[in-house]
């Protein structure tokens, strides 16, 4: 290799990798979706997958709407994956079948998905369980969503009213969620972080479906 062609190509490396890590520090990470806590993993579905890895910003505030990641305020360490469904002052309600109204505004279906239909397992028994996946808008954010119209045991509604200063979290999946039912509202100043890309799934870049897909 030339000399010059060589000493391009490392001020090109090191620019590229000053870029990175600047951008790291100021704005943005990538983050992998664990694979081993089906409980978090099956409450993402199908907006994300275990073992899929994401870019998270962090340079400005997430708002109404977006799916982020929080840390977990009950288990120091660990981490929650929600989107913000309200805000401080607001009034909220989840029915059994997963519908949602803020401040007596129902949160709408747009259309069904490309892939109307998609199986997740029993975060409980493994067991591979059918859902329908439609697309919700919350907030002017269109987002999949995952529900079982067929009759079954289904998550308990909710009607409450978020505290000042804080977030309530719900889970893409309505059947299976884990989100602010069962940890609470957030404090705002700990949910810093929005996923808004994904950019390989678990089975690589061969997998045209998930890669180098937005996340809304």
């Amino acid at each position: 290799m030339p000399w010059n062609l060589l000493r391009a190509t490392f001020w090109l490396l090191l620019l590229g990798g000053l870029l990175v890590g600047l951008l790291r520090l100021t704005c943005l990470r990538w983050w992998q979706v664990p694979e081993d806590d089906p409980t978090l993993t099956t409450s993402l579905a199908p907006s994300l997958s275990p073992g899929d890895w994401v870019l998270l910003w962090r340079l400005t505030p997430p708002g109404f709407g977006d799916l982020v990641l929080c840390p977990d305020p009950s288990e120091p360490g660990q981490i929650v994956i929600g989107r913000i469904a309200a805000e401080g002052g607001d009034a909220l309600n989840i029915d059994e079948d997963g519908a949602l109204k803020v401040n007596s505004l129902r949160a709408t279906s747009e259309a069904r998905c490309k892939q109307g239909m998609f199986e997740v397992p029993n975060p409980r028994t493994g067991d591979p369980v059918e859902l329908h996946c439609d697309i919700e808008v919350l907030g002017g954010v269109r987002h999949k969503r995952g529900q079982r119209r067929a009759a079954g045991l289904k998550p308990m509604p909710v009607s409450t009213e978020v505290e000042p200063g804080e977030l309530y979290l719900i889970s893409d999946n309505r059947y299976y969620p884990f989100d602010s039912r069962d940890y609470g509202s957030l404090p705002r100043e700990t949910c810093r972080e929005r996923i808004f890309f994904r950019l390989v799934s678990r089975l690589g870049f061969g997998d045209v479906d998930s890669r180098l897909s937005v996340i809304h």
